[in-house]
């Protein structure tokens, strides 16, 4: 990271290729709550057969190794073996490893299955206004987003004002007959607050970052997780066993101090080795949101979303990418959409749509309806298996792609 050459770079890898994973399980980053729960959920077993390769060797063993392979050893690795071997790996190395990684999960929806790709439908409003969300996620649903989540940024993450979102995102799912899930980006504790008054929850949200003290600044820890997770089996109204959302950022610890003076591709990949614990239904790197401040220009944008995805599937996780930048940022347009092709081709599990790609909310550019559209048709991808059956029923869908009657939300009003 710190390579003052392409030289230097050169003979930092390959020292780093030479070193065993288990020098990165004895050393990691910090010996806090998150490594505890890593820790726990190593698999001993698949540790032992592969501690003693070097992190080159399972640079190796993961591009020429199946899926079921990698699945079956996956769990002997901790987050820093993760993000080692990321460094070594090229672009085109993270697409092709990621792109063999099916990682399934299971809500009112079927995530992760060869040849989908799904949408996370966010319609946010600057001043949550119903009608506005309302008329965002009818416009959505007719060119086939929505079947990861109906997931909204509130600008006022009060109790009362997640509850009546939560309510009325529901009421479409169920006036409609929708197969997909509900979920107000809220903090933690406010979602758990408006579940227990009885609102109706789909997915339960929250940021995580890689280490205990980054957590902290969110205002979570594991023991929180760990009581939102339970409290979601037992109240949450989706029918399926995965139940959890998370978001996380190259960056988010650094930030806030909470590094350890590591770098933030390794504190990324911790952060998805506590995802794990919780089995989430989908994680997402929200990878140019943060800004220049820790991804400079598009090609480092580039770079951090194939790192993330890869990073996520190789710890096990269902992963998805906002592919987006910040209107600070040096990025455009023609980069997002570049990345969006790339990440589609590595078998990412989703993203989002938002109107036009301009989220008036958060003041940032992201993939529009339009976009997860065009990747479909373009990839030969389809929606989620329901979600897909259902679209054929409201004539949207027919044939394996979006009928004439796809793009105009009105007919929802009648």
């Amino acid at each position: 990271m710190a390579a003052e050459s392409a030289v230097e770079r050169v003979a930092a890898r390959h020292v780093l290729a030479h070193v065993p994973l288990w020098a990165l399980r004895e050393q990691p980053v910090v010996l806090d709550e998150v490594t505890r729960a890593i820790e726990a959920g190593v698999d001993q077993v698949a540790y032992d057969r592969v501690k003693d390769w070097t992190v080159g060797e399972l640079r190796e063993w993961v591009l020429s190794a199946t899926s079921a392979e990698i699945a079956q050893l996956r769990d002997g690795l901790t987050p820093e073996m993760i993000a080692a071997v990321t460094k070594l790996m090229s672009n085109l190395d993270l697409i092709a490893g990621a792109a063999k990684m099916r990682v399934v999960s299971r809500c009112v929806n079927t995530m992760g299955e060869h040849g989908r790709l799904a949408i996370r439908l966010q319609p946010n409003h600057p001043t949550d206004d119903v009608a506005g969300i309302r008329a965002s996620i009818y416009e959505g649903l007719s060119y086939g987003a929505g079947d990861s989540v109906i997931g909204i940024n509130p600008v006022d993450d009060s109790l009362d004002s997640t509850a009546r979102l939560l309510e009325m995102t529901k009421g479409i799912i169920d006036r409609w007959q929708i197969p997909t899930q509900n979920c107000v980006l809220a903090h933690v504790t406010t979602q758990l607050a408006a579940l227990k008054m009885g609102a109706p929850v789909g997915l339960l949200f929250q940021s995580i970052a890689g280490t205990e003290r980054a957590n902290a600044s969110f205002g979570i820890s594991v023991g929180l997780l760990d009581e939102a997770s339970a409290m979601m089996q037992k109240e949450g109204w989706a029918v399926g066993e995965n139940l959890l959302y998370f978001e996380t950022g190259q960056g988010s610890a650094l930030s806030a101090d909470a590094h350890h003076n590591w770098d933030q591709l390794t504190l990324e990949a911790r952060a998805y080795g506590l995802a794990k614990r919780y089995r989430p239904f989908q994680v997402n790197s929200v990878v140019g949101f943060i800004g220049p401040e820790y991804l400079y220009d598009a090609t480092q944008i580039t770079r951090a979303g194939l790192e993330d995805h890869f990073m996520g599937k190789l710890t096990g996780l269902p992963m998805g990418v906002d592919v987006c930048y910040t209107n600070h940022a040096r990025a455009g347009q023609n980069d997002l959409e570049n990345l969006a092709v790339l990440l589609a081709t590595a078998g990412c599990n989703f993203f989002m749509g938002v109107p036009m790609g301009d989220d008036v909310m958060l003041a940032y550019q992201t993939t529009s309806f339009h976009d997860g559209a065009t990747l479909r048709q373009l990839l030969g991808l389809r929606p989620l298996p329901e979600f897909e059956q259902w679209l054929e029923q409201m004539g949207l869908w027919r044939d394996g792609q979006l009928t004439a009657k796809a793009g105009s939300p009105a007919w929802f009003e009648r």
